[in-house]
């Protein structure tokens, strides 16, 4: 098992407790509703949102990937930390055994700079929209 490491930035105008309410706390209603072309659903198949939980992504029919799920490690909303295992799915489980900020690989697979790049980018352009969504909405998670 190989192990990759990777970190991500980035600037926003929009409160860092604001980001973490729509990203974090509350995606599982905001998300599908900006980006219903990319993500049909977010539901919690255990738990109620706290450590320990598992939260499903439901991917539209018809596109590459039906869904994926993580589990909750830890959450601290104090301090704004929220810690994610991706522990199933379509996605990239085929060859990764889970990732954990960090992309575990199963057996000898290297993972490729691009193939993290296109993660992250996909990630980042998340963020831009809710984050565009928060600016137009400045009472929104206020």
């Amino acid at each position: 098992m190989g192990v990759t490491c990777f970190t991500q930035e980035f600037t926003t105008s929009v409160a860092p407790s604001r980001m973490f309410k729509a990203l974090i706390l509350d995606s599982h209603n905001l998300i599908p509703k900006l980006v219903p072309q990319g993500i049909k659903s977010i539901e919690f198949v255990e738990g109620d949102g706290g450590v320990g939980s598992i939260k499903q992504t439901n991917f539209p029919e018809g596109g590459h990937f039906k869904h994926l799920k993580h589990r909750i490690d830890a959450l601290d909303k104090a301090n704004l930390v929220c810690k994610y295992t991706l522990i199933e799915g379509d996605v990239i489980f085929d060859r990764l055994e889970k990732v954990v900020y960090e992309y575990h690989t199963k057996g000898d697979v290297e993972l490729k700079e691009e193939e993290i790049k296109q993660g992250k980018d996909k990630a980042m352009g998340l963020y831009k929209v809710v984050e565009e969504y928060l600016v137009a909405n400045p009472d929104m998670y206020a």
